[in-house]
């Protein structure tokens, strides 16, 4: 009996040129490098420039994810677009994608899940595939998180930058067992009643702004390594695999400490962790498409890898996905 299975047929990113180090930080706000990176790992981010808005760098991810795909924009028929910081209210900053890229005709739309929104965004596409719906996608995380940020607040405007990344699924149908490349499960939760403790303080409906980031830090720690940690062994307790089946862990680049703090609890060898977060800082929907186009571009993901992918993010929301490249 045939099976429709969906696969990752290509990946690409991109980051805007204006590199913020944190030195140069310290120059904005009391802070210094030695404290940033003590705590978070973090050496540096990309700023957006003036007029940069979040399509424009969803779309240069999206062009490289398609050339590593060897299709064409009119190929595609879906496109899903992870960010907290779209262009506009209205309409979905996936349409504007679209109309750049000159894709279609299809659907495209945006999922807002902040820092799990790419494995949000995954998993709706992967689901609207196997039914049949649509047969190639766009599945994007962008992010121009610098927007958001009260640049007065260390406690939060050190972690973020901005950036994306896009991955190109295609359907097939495979007759059998599926041993070959492709989405294999996800597992994504919301706890609306921790909301308070990473938010952002504005809205179209509540205050008429967009609002800045607050977060309670080490709140948010606790909750990050028990969530993920519980969604990853959900994700391996249901395909029966382990974590010493894992070939590559790409996580959400949020905090240095908590990438450790996870690996260290299911028992993922450091070796295997994809980290960025030195470089790019934390991208939120952006960060883990991010990775893996860093680690497939370098040659550390080889096709037929097991790529186990997990995120936490405002709302909360968190989650893991697991896939074969």
């Amino acid at each position: 009996m045939s099976q429709r299975i969906v696969r990752i047929a290509g990946t690409g990113s991109y980051l805007p040129d204006h590199v913020l180090t944190n030195d140069a930080l310290s120059r904005m706000v009391e802070t210094n490098d030695e404290w940033i990176r003590e705590r978070t790992g973090i050496r540096q981010r990309h700023i957006a420039a003036d007029g940069e808005v979040t399509s424009d760098l969803a779309t240069r991810a999206a062009e490289r994810a398609l050339e590593a795909a060897g299709l064409d924009a009119t190929d595609i028929d879906l496109i899903v677009l992870a960010t907290t910081t779209p262009d506009k209210t209205f309409p979905a900053t996936a349409t504007a994608v679209q109309a750049k890229l000159g894709a279609g005709p299809g659907a495209a739309f945006d999922v807002q899940a902040v820092c799990s929104g790419f494995l949000f965004a995954l998993a709706n596409a992967d689901s609207l595939m196997k039914q049949g719906l649509f047969n190639r996608a766009l599945v994007i995380g962008a992010e121009t998180f610098s927007r958001i940020l009260d640049w007065s607040d260390r406690g939060t405007c050190v972690l973020f930058g901005d950036g994306a990344g896009a991955a190109v699924l295609e359907a097939y149908d495979s007759l059998g067992e599926n041993t070959g490349a492709g989405i294999i499960t996800h597992h994504i939760r919301t706890d609306g009643t921790k909301s308070d403790l990473l938010h952002v303080d504005g809205g179209v409906s509540s205050t008429g702004t967009i609002g800045h980031v607050r977060m309670e830090g080490n709140r948010v720690f606790k909750h990050a390594v028990t969530n993920i940690s519980a969604a990853i062994r959900a994700v391996l307790e249901e395909t029966g695999l382990s974590s010493e089946d894992i070939d590559w862990f790409v996580p959400h680049q949020a905090n240095q400490r908590i990438l450790n703090g996870v690996a260290s609890k299911m028992g993922i060898d450091e070796s295997k962790v994809v980290s960025t977060i030195a470089m790019h800082g934390n991208t939120s929907a952006a960060s883990i498409p991010l990775a893996l186009d860093t680690a497939v571009r370098d040659g550390r993901i080889k096709p037929g890898q097991l790529i186990l992918s997990e995120a936490m993010g405002g709302g909360f929301s968190w989650g893991a996905s697991l896939f074969r490249m």
